[in-house]
């Protein structure tokens, strides 16, 4: 892991922005995030760390009497972060300009970082993803919250690369944010699988992590990866199932005859990456 408790992309969003927020002296981090943020946690962690007080804007105020049974929440609380907890109509401004003054008013000389840590040094961050040694994959999958990573990823890939995304939200926003950021065309939503929404799961989930859990000992975040994981796993099946097709219309050249998620033992090859499993 690149970090114990501030992991993986939440990382790499954050490294500029911290960076910025120390050397420009800035009183502390102000950000936006739901009830089961883990940018939320990431943020908390890395102010403690860092000795930098942190102020988490939590979107529904009836979670202010949730905060001991909600694990992100009492998480992100005993790491010392101020939880202001606000309506669903007053979340929806966090963009607004007008309203993120009068937070300042409150928080004074506070770093603003959007919902989810995505700007553009959240995407400079995100495009030290993908290194020299992960120009072999051809496709390159990423779960999708607000967009800043698979941003990052797509401005980091080689054009001969394709980078496919999983969104887990509903809403075809998601596009034109990303849309924002990259630079390069090579790549495409799948927005089928959110299930109804970010969290949103039903039986056939559930189960799939649990199997998933137990053949591969590998578990899944309830937020993205096991609903990610699910779409890459239909994928593969798809894929095989395609190949001795493809083998015999190619006289035998084995297109997608080995497909691998990276850092797991689902298959052996190493021609799909994937980083809900990639450590990073």
């Amino acid at each position: 892991m690149i970090h114990p408790t501030v992991s993986g992309n939440k990382f790499r969003k954050l490294k500029y922005n911290l960076e910025t927020a120390l050397l420009e002296n800035y009183k502390g981090i102000l950000t936006f995030g739901g009830a089961f943020s883990n940018h939320i946690a990431a943020t908390a962690a890395a102010g403690q760390e860092l000795k930098i007080p942190t102020v988490g804007v939590i979107r529904g105020e009836e979670l202010i009497s949730q905060i001991d049974s909600n694990p992100t929440l009492r998480y992100a609380k005993s790491c010392g972060m101020h939880l202001e907890f606000v309506s669903r109509s007053t979340y929806k401004k966090k963009t607004d300009p007008a309203y993120l003054q009068q937070l300042l008013e409150t928080f004074k000389d506070y770093y603003i970082l959007p919902e989810g840590g995505t700007n553009a040094l959240a995407i400079k961050g995100c495009e030290e993803i993908l290194t020299v040694k992960d120009q072999s994959f051809d496709i390159i999958c990423c779960a999708v919250g607000t967009g800043g990573t698979i941003a990052g990823v797509i401005n980091g890939s080689l054009l001969t690369q394709k980078i496919i995304g999983f969104p887990a939200l509903k809403g075809h926003f998601i596009k034109q944010d990303i849309c924002k950021f990259a630079t390069q065309s090579n790549w495409e939503l799948c927005e089928d699988y959110h299930f109804g929404g970010y969290a949103k799961v039903d039986s056939k989930l559930i189960n799939f992590m649990n199997e998933f859990k137990s053949t591969y000992n590998i578990p899944l975040d309830p937020g993205f990866q096991f609903i990610f994981m699910n779409c890459i796993y239909g994928m593969e099946l798809i894929i095989l199932g395609m190949a001795p097709l493809l083998a015999r219309l190619k006289k035998g050249y084995k297109v997608f005859e080995n497909i691998q998620i990276k850092n797991s033992n689902i298959l052996k090859s190493n021609r799909i990456m994937s980083f809900a499993c990639k450590t990073y």
